[in-house]
């Protein structure tokens, strides 16, 4: 009964949880590209970025890259 419940609860949340996992693949993606296409950053240098953004790949790691490390254009 208890993985019934379960089950339920998840496709009852399933179409929250579906556009916040998008946007963190999205967020993701775009810091990874930048990193690997750009030389120069604010703060640190590539490998910092990369390892931050790989690590911390929930939402903190690329938006800490796009907040303190992205270099103004």
């Amino acid at each position: 009964m208890f993985a019934a419940d379960v089950m339920n609860q998840l496709k009852d949340m399933l179409p929250f949880l579906i556009p916040i996992v998008i946007i963190e693949i999205v967020l993701f993606v775009l810091a990874l590209k930048h990193i690997l296409t750009h030389d120069t950053y604010k703060r640190g240098n590539r490998t910092i970025w990369l390892i931050i953004t790989i690590v911390f790949m929930n939402y903190v790691g690329p938006i800490l890259y796009f907040v303190l490390g992205k270099e103004d254009s």
